[in-house]
């Protein structure tokens, strides 16, 4: 008798809890795709890229690129991202074509498919320099709210989503993130490789207002196997652009122009 009438029960439980699956997923989906908005400019943009790496507090190495980004059809980035610096590199291209990386060098000119996981610098990666969304490079899993040190040094309330890769062209297989539960503003990552160790570490800082929104314009990376090792990537001079979609092909690459005001 009393098995009969909680039977009922028991299925409203569970069929209460699947229906909150997809609840909870729209939910992370969400506060991601919040986070994506003020970590880009949904919008063609050009900015200057300044990568700086320390060991030991000291300066070590230095790059300069330009990244030329706009959306394809399904939102996602195509990129082409111009060496500045050194001198010696200057005019070499990646592009970011879908989920393909292609390096061009000016001198052969020819085009090789890279990785995304490839280092460009220090701790930053060929990906660390592509534009792109992660909701479409990234499942995403709400893990619930921590209170963290931010880039910043300021403790803040955030939303702990788990990202797991969705594409191939993703340069990493697993990543932590926290999101601001104030402001949607993305506030630390943790970034890992497909053995499942920790590769480095991110904060993001130096909170500006680029196109009406405040968004960072600088980004910490430590080395997930050495702390002594710190990677510091800076954004500046953020310029609309109406860039052409055919510029977006390997074909193309021998005729680009960079768009860079340094």
């Amino acid at each position: 008798m009393q098995t009969t009438w909680l039977l009922p029960l028991r299925m409203l439980c569970l069929l209460g809890a699947f229906c909150a699956l997809p609840a909870q997923a729209d939910r992370a989906f969400d506060i991601l795709a919040r986070s994506d908005a003020i970590r880009n400019p949904q919008e063609s943009f050009v900015v200057n890229v300044s990568l700086k790496q320390y060991e030991a507090n000291k300066l070590t190495d230095e790059n300069q690129v330009t990244t030329h980004s706009r959306q394809n059809k399904n939102g996602q980035f195509l990129t082409i991202v111009h060496i500045d610096k050194p001198t010696n590199d200057r005019g070499k291209l990646l592009l970011r074509n879908d989920n393909i990386l292609w390096f061009y060098d000016p001198k052969s000119k020819a085009s090789v498919r890279m990785s995304p996981r490839q280092r460009l610098l220090g701790n930053a990666s060929n990906g660390d320099v592509i534009t792109s969304n992660f909701t479409l490079d990234y499942h995403a899993v709400l893990k619930g709210e921590e209170t963290i040190t931010d880039g910043e040094r300021q403790q803040r309330p955030a939303w702990k989503l788990e990202l797991s890769s969705i594409s191939e062209f993703a340069p990493y297989k697993r990543v932590e993130l926290w999101v601001d539960k104030e402001n949607d503003r993305p506030l630390k990552g943790k970034f890992y490789g497909n053995s499942g160790k920790l590769l480095k570490v991110a904060w993001y800082r130096n909170w500006q207002t680029v196109f009406e929104r405040v968004r960072p314009t600088e980004v910490v990376i430590g080395d997930g196997f050495n702390p002594n090792k710190v990677t510091l990537m800076q954004m500046s001079q953020y310029r609309q652009k109406d860039l052409p979609l055919s510029w977006f092909n390997k074909e193309w690459l021998s005729h680009f122009t960079s768009q860079g005001e340094r």
